[in-house]
């Protein structure tokens, strides 16, 4: 009888203990997976929203791109052109050259500063003494010089007159400073 007191207590037991783990490995595990799962299909839903998103804008981030890539070409005209910094130097040095030649000057000497750091750019110096026919002709140098792209900075101006007698003709020594990209 003990025996059989004990069967039927184990017995219900034994079901209700078996349910119980069948719950807990069987049925909360797959409602767990199954979270899981919707978990995973939300966040690729998201994305893929985000993705949608991205190719609707495409045709409006190429024309910003197309813009910006204008913008800074007009932006590279303000620089001086040149591979190395000795070409740009010697590109600004042709350029202030034609401009005082021709507004009817000549050049006595002509000299290379050195570059100076500013970021990602180059400060090209450049020193210029020449002889000018009149003040009108140094007006009109520093005019084109201060207005003609690249950017062009006068540093630094001396001029003198040449003979006191006949105060005519200009000695002037101009220092300059450009922008260049090069390396």
């Amino acid at each position: 009888m003990e025996n059989n007191n004990k069967l039927r207590i184990a017995i219900p037991l034994i079901v209700l203990l078996s349910g119980l783990v069948f719950y807990q490995y069987g049925i909360v595990k797959v409602r767990n997976d199954v979270a899981e799962l919707r978990e995973r299909e939300a966040i690729k839903l998201k994305t893929l929203g985000k993705y949608t998103n991205l190719i609707s804008e495409k045709p409006s981030l190429e024309k910003k791109l197309l813009s910006l890539k204008n913008e800074r070409k007009n932006d590279e005209t303000k620089l001086v052109d040149g591979q190395t910094i000795s070409i740009a130097a010697g590109t600004l040095l042709d350029a202030v050259k034609a401009v005082i030649t021709g507004k009817g000057g000549s050049i006595s000497s002509e000299r290379v500063g050195k570059a100076e750091d500013l970021g990602k750019f180059k400060v090209i110096n450049i020193s210029i003494e020449s002889v000018l026919p009149d003040a009108r002709a140094l007006s009109d140098i520093l005019y084109s010089i201060e207005t003609r792209t690249p950017y062009l900075v006068v540093k630094e101006l001396d001029s003198r007159v040449r003979n006191y007698r006949e105060p005519r003709e200009l000695m002037v020594k101009f220092d300059l400073e450009a922008i260049t990209g090069a390396k």
